[in-house]
């Protein structure tokens, strides 16, 4: 024998899936939910049988169908229309899930950051095992004086999640060597995504001459002289590029805090 299906006010059955009751008076006056039964005095409830149907219409909402779109899927649904809605949905479902994977990158690199940035001294020069990153790339000398223009173009090519991973500059050994920092080869960011792509390059795996100074840009050259000078009083044949990065932007209120990373790659046969 069928037990009789449990019949809800509007403030039990709001209260049920969590809702304000304003809520459900909406959905009543443009006829997108409305309960289901009335009684012999005229009052109105939901039966406990409609929660399905309304949390696949809040499923709907959060997954940014407008009430127009559901109204017109709920006034004639059928199979083939509910599919082609989740065909839609699943991709853009996907693309979310994905940025909050890169959300979630950029948080846990910028933990450890900060982590490490705490042990440090003020000027430090250390030998380091690095894996191998793919950076995306662009040219960029530093001559430019308005740097919101790259800033934009950068946005436009890599995205802003990417932005967000972090931003360094790179510059060639040669001018390193001569202490020539008025021109840079351009600036990087380590790619979230590790395929293959226009404008990109691989970092290599292996053992950097890695130093890092606390305090404004102008002390970076003292720190690149001592590197050099590491470098020849222990052997060491430096290849490839310097690449600078900031470690501890966005959780300082004093330039004097900031602290940069210099990466230069040891040639492993020296």
């Amino acid at each position: 024998m069928r037990k009789e299906i449990k019949k809800l006010t509007t403030a039990q059955f709001a209260k049920l899936h969590e809702v304000n009751k304003r809520t459900l008076h909406y959905y009543d006056e443009i006829g997108l939910f409305r309960p289901l039964t009335k009684s012999d005095n005229g009052y109105r409830y939901y039966d406990i049988s409609q929660s399905i149907d309304f949390e696949y219409i809040r499923m709907l909402k959060e997954l940014n169908m407008s009430i127009e779109e559901i109204e017109t899927y709920r006034k004639n649904p059928t199979p083939a229309d509910f599919l082609k809605i989740v065909n839609e949905k699943e991709q853009e479902v996907d693309k979310q899930i994905q940025k909050l994977k890169d959300i979630k990158t950029v948080m846990q690199s910028k933990k450890e950051q900060i982590f490490f940035c705490e042990t440090l001294q003020e000027r430090e020069i250390r030998i380091e095992e690095c894996k191998s990153e793919r950076l995306l790339v662009y040219p960029y000398d530093f001559s430019e004086d308005d740097i919101t223009q790259i800033f934009s173009r950068l946005k436009d090519i890599w995205g802003i999640e990417q932005i967000r991973m972090g931003m360094g500059s790179f510059i060639s050994l040669d001018n390193v060597y001569k202490m020539n920092f008025d021109k840079y080869e351009g600036v990087y960011t380590i790619a979230l995504n590790k395929k293959s792509v226009p404008n990109s390059f691989i970092k290599p795996q292996g053992k950097y001459l890695c130093g890092y100074q606390k305090g404004k840009w102008d002390k970076l050259p003292a720190l690149y002289q001592q590197m050099l000078d590491y470098a020849h009083g222990n052997n060491l044949q430096l290849t490839d590029y310097a690449y600078e990065v900031g470690l501890n932007d966005f959780v300082i209120s004093d330039e004097a805090d900031y602290i940069t990373k210099i990466m230069i790659k040891i040639n492993e046969n020296s």
